[in-house]
């Protein structure tokens, strides 16, 4: 779907959580970029821009705080990041875009200042690359095209950057993933959705009450990954799939507190999702949001140990910089399915202390691009 058949998606409009939805540093940085071609090739200065969002059916409206045009240099744009009710790290940053013709007749992204530089892998972007996910990536592409209009591109270099992005860096994952010089360029839906807060429990609560309401069998999942599973695999219609974003004890518990109010069982519960989430469980910890929890390496990296992966292996899975990266180093090989399904039958059996009303627990692992790694296979 073209963006001019698109619907606008108001933020004034609070999420089901009565929250505030925000936009990501990757749509800020579309709005930046659509904004520097508009200027560079039709000489307009736009002071608000449409953001086509992935999937083409909705569009976000984005003001541009500043624009410029420098010349030979190209022009630069400037977009500060809303994060609504989110309390997230990037609140209030403001993503700064320079785009310039590089008559290649392709689109180069290019680390400014603020912005890292990707030099481990298992994070989807290649070593050497600005951390740019690929979302982000495609959406500037995409608005690049709309103000071409079937014009002959040039070439771009986007060079995005971020004020103060290296400090605020350091309070995020991205020195221990190996991103160094600044923030990730973020986003899978181009929206910020206000999952992090105390408000947003009530409504999983809610929708856990409902799940369980409908059938025997219910399926959680921290996000996203696993949705295509549950739907065709479990054949479990919407009422019944719960994304519980990071309280994984805390719906847990909700269901546990809901079966015993009703006095009865549950015959099926699954959960599902990435093992950067899920494995943390092994530790202990039920709340994975990344502020409140470190990463689940090393609790996977310990059951690997116990199911005979070799030195060479085993010191890869250590050394790894995510969790993805070692979905990624291990693939689709013999251990790595032992791998998973021992990571599995663990968490169903951790969870299962903690859901004595539920028949039976199941736990189905993926990797980012949706992979199924263990028992879903």
């Amino acid at each position: 779907m073209r963006a001019m058949e698109a619907q606008e998606l108001d933020l004034k409009k609070p999420a089901e959580n009565g929250l505030r939805r925000g936009w990501t540093t990757g749509s800020c940085a579309t709005a930046g970029v659509k904004a520097a071609v508009k200027l560079l090739e039709d000489g307009e200065i736009e002071d608000r821009v449409r953001v086509t969002l992935p999937g083409r059916q909705n569009f976000l409206v984005i003001p541009i705080a500043r624009i410029e045009n420098l010349g030979d240099l190209g022009v630069r744009a400037e977009v500060v990041k809303f994060a609504g009710d989110d309390p997230d790290n990037t609140r209030g940053a403001t993503i700064v875009c320079t785009v310039r013709r590089n008559n290649l007749g392709s689109i180069r992204f290019l680390a400014g200042e603020g912005v890292g530089t990707v030099t481990e892998p298992g994070i989807r972007v290649a070593v050497g690359e600005p951390a740019i996910n690929p979302a982000p990536r495609q959406m500037m592409i995409q608005a690049v095209h709309e103000i071409l209009d079937g014009r002959v591109n040039p070439g771009y270099d986007l060079i995005i950057g971020c004020e103060n992005g290296e400090a605020i860096a350091k309070r995020t994952f991205n020195p221990r993933l190996g991103i160094v010089g600044g923030i990730s360029i973020l986003g899978t839906t181009g929206i910020v959705e206000p999952m992090s807060l105390a408000a947003y429990k009530a409504s999983i609560e809610v929708y856990i009450r409902v799940a369980l309401a409908a059938g025997q069998t219910v399926a959680f999942m921290p996000g996203n990954i696993g949705l295509s599973f549950a739907k065709n695999k479990l054949s479990l219609p919407q009422k019944r799939i719960v994304q519980i974003a990071n309280f994984v004890g805390f719906a847990l518990d909700c269901a546990e507190a809901t079966l015993a109010e009703e006095q009865r069982e549950l015959d099926q519960l699954w959960l599902l999702g990435h093992p950067g989430k899920l494995a943390k469980i092994l530790d202990g910890v039920w709340d994975t949001h990344s502020s409140k929890s470190a990463m689940a390496i090393q609790a996977i990296a310990g059951v690997a140990g116990e199911v005979a992966l070799n030195s060479a292996q085993l010191t890869q899975l250590q050394e790894a910089k995510t969790v993805e990266a070692i979905v990624e180093q291990l693939g689709s090989s013999e251990e790595a399915t032992r791998l998973w399904l021992a990571v599995e039958d663990r968490l169903e059996a951790i969870i299962g202390t903690r859901s004595r009303r539920v028949k039976r627990i199941y736990v189905r692992l993926f990797g980012m691009n949706g992979t199924p790694l263990g028992g879903a296979r």
